[in-house]
């Protein structure tokens, strides 16, 4: 998974960075709220994938006495991060500048004259705004599609791999969230360019640019809303998640059913990284069963375990009389 979570994540690397100098120089060009707002979403995902990519290599560090379990909680830490301080901010801004936009639409909005960190750029343009518009927009959908398809492909693998019945199960269930941030951010991505798309226009036919600004505003919201599903998404796991109910269950009677084990005292799964669960326990075994037994009815069971789930790297029994 790591190496198809990182194909995912460098493909909307490279498509979004792309993408928002495009945005960048349409609003440049035309001064559309909705195009800074969607030049701000492009940033933030750009800055998005690049904290993904800092969080997969931290992630790949060996195990030291400190960190026992290796850094595999990385991934959900640099998530968080883009949850909060890329998506909140661009949110928050996108939403700001649709209102201001909303309140005095006619400050900016000759052609070529944008207003930009409180300077007016003024740039002669050789064609219609509108067709620029049009263009980066319609530029970034065609990117945004490869995008969106690359994360929905790794998710679908995993989807078909550990039987989830759909997206709302995979969003509850996965845990690598590198792939689901990166599913969820294009997602937005493209409803987003869909957004401003209309909004652009539905002010160029209606003569209207209230809903440009509209537009800007939908972004900001759709930012913010993405914000906290995804940092609701990385608490479950930096708190401590455990696996789904059934898989435990069928780890847990892997420990019963085993040769020499009277009755398993207590069981406990949690993720120490994307792909890495510790499972541990506490079994009663046979008396007649010596030490040597022992260890090898707990390799045993660690075998089993790993083949049912490759997801379990660590086994913890700790045999009771």
């Amino acid at each position: 998974m790591a190496a198809g979570s990182t194909g995912v994540v460098v493909a909307a690397m490279v498509a979004n960075g792309g993408i928002a100098v495009l945005k960048f120089l349409g609003f440049l060009l035309t001064g559309s709220p909705s195009m800074l707002a969607e030049t701000y979403h492009s940033i933030s995902d750009t800055g998005n994938q690049v904290l993904l990519l800092v969080g997969i290599k931290y992630s790949q560090r060996e195990a030291t006495q400190a960190h026992p379990f290796g850094y595999g909680k990385a991934q959900f830490f640099y998530a968080f991060l883009v949850s909060v301080l890329l998506f909140g901010i661009a949110g928050w801004e996108s939403l700001r500048h649709g209102i201001e936009k909303l309140r005095h639409p006619e400050e900016g909005t000759e052609a070529g004259a944008t207003e930009f960190l409180g300077m007016t750029v003024d740039i002669p343009l050789p064609v219609d705004p509108f067709w620029v518009s049009v263009a980066v927009l319609a530029g970034g959908i065609v990117f945004e599609t490869y995008a969106f398809l690359k994360a929905r492909g790794e998710l679908k693998r995993q989807m078909d791999e550990y039987g989830w019945s759909g997206y709302r199960e995979a969003f509850e269930r996965t845990s690598d969230l590198t792939t689901l941030t990166a599913f969820t951010e294009d997602t937005v991505a493209l409803l987003g360019l869909t957004v401003a798309l209309v909004g652009i226009t539905a002010g160029r036919v209606l003569d209207n640019p209230a809903f440009d600004a509209v537009g800007a505003i939908v972004i900001g919201v759709l930012l913010m809303l993405f914000a906290l599903l995804l940092a609701v998404e990385n608490k479950r796991l930096i708190v401590g998640e455990s696996l789904e109910a059934s898989v435990e269950a069928d780890l847990e009677a892997i420990l019963a059913d085993q040769e020499g084990v009277a009755h398993v005292d207590d069981f406990r799964t949690v993720f120490v990284g994307p792909r890495d669960v510790l499972v541990t326990a506490d079994a009663s075994f046979r008396p007649e069963f010596d030490t040597g037994a022992v260890d090898d009815a707990i390799e045993a069971v660690e075998a089993r375990m790993q083949e049912r789930d490759d997801r379990v790297r660590v086994v913890y029994v700790e045999p009771e009389a």
